[in-house]
């Protein structure tokens, strides 16, 4: 049976509007097929101060759902936060609400996108004087370069984690809060043109589409825009997270994945930038040697609190 596809484009609203800020929510994308569980990664470290989290979701496109990988991103002005967007389910069709930036966080259909979007509201930092303060005990930065960080526990979620990616029946049962309505009748901003290409990079890889990947995409999540991928290092950051690798197996795998990492620069130093088709071939044995001592030490089911 053929999945049924309604993309309906309200550029009358548009017009009417004429507003810049608004441009992004005139795009609405309703389709019957619910979209996949949010997968559970890892989180790259924050590369500079100013930056803030958007988790990765999962966006829809004429070959089906694509994941679009969580990144650190700059906000369009100082003191806005982003609401991340969401799935709602009703009358039949599940509907996209599209993400936005303004002065609060608003509704984001009570689902779980981690590292501060527990549900309800953010807890992974504070502006404070101009200054972004980033909650170290549920969002991870480069404390190397980023010293604006405090830590508050009262926000983790000591709960199993749960990965439905979609608000209405069957899905997250959750409404708009007071504090939620106001925050969504406050001036917003779309997304920014750095995290409409983010989003257009993933819909043209089709190792990011639900179709290819088994609702397990490669890319889950970067440290920029066009910036390092969280490959290796997020598998196994996906093991401490649900609970089945402990810290000894994390440092051996970690271990592992530096000592290939520095294989493959001295090589190339050595080779004038590349690797011989030798060199190319032991680091894909050892890359995928790592990988199934990674699959064999996530061992169990237990889940970890977030």
């Amino acid at each position: 049976m053929k999945k049924l596809l309604t993309v309906r484009y309200l550029l009358l609203a548009l017009l009417l509007t004429g507003l810049s800020s608004v441009s992004f929510a005139g795009v609405f994308v309703s389709i019957n097929v619910a979209p996949p569980p949010l997968p559970v990664y890892a989180q790259p470290a924050c590369p500079t101060p100013g930056y803030l989290w958007t988790p990765g979701y999962w966006a829809y496109g004429p070959a089906g759902y694509y994941w679009v990988p969580g990144v650190w991103v700059a906000p369009p002005r100082v003191g806005y936060l982003w609401t991340p967007g969401y799935w709602g389910f009703g009358a039949g069709v599940y509907q996209w609400h599209p993400g936005y930036w303004g002065p609060h966080v608003g509704f984001y259909g009570g689902v779980n996108y981690g590292f501060g979007y527990g549900g309800v509201g953010f807890g992974g930092g504070v502006w404070q004087g101009g200054v972004f303060r980033y909650n170290t005990a549920v969002v991870n930065v480069n404390q190397t370069v980023i010293h604006n960080t405090y830590v508050d526990r009262t926000v983790i979620r000591n709960t199993t984690i749960n990965r439905v990616s979609y608000n209405g029946p069957g899905g997250v049962e959750a409404r708009p809060t007071a504090q939620e309505q106001s925050a969504m009748r406050e001036q917003h901003f779309q997304p920014t043109g750095e995290q409409l290409s983010h989003q257009q990079n993933a819909a043209i890889d089709r190792n990011q589409l639900a179709s290819v990947n088994g609702g397990h995409p490669r890319n889950v999540a970067m440290n920029r825009i066009n910036g390092r991928r969280f490959n290796e290092q997020g598998r196994i950051a996906q093991g401490i997270n649900s609970g089945q690798m402990n810290a000894r197996e994390a440092a051996r795998a970690e271990n592992r994945q530096a000592n290939i990492n520095r294989s493959i620069t001295q090589d190339r130093r050595a080779n004038g930038g590349r690797l011989t088709p030798q060199e190319r071939q032991n680091i894909n044995r050892r890359q995928n040697n790592a990988s199934r001592q990674i699959y064999r030490e996530k061992h169990n089911g237990r889940v970890a609190p977030r």
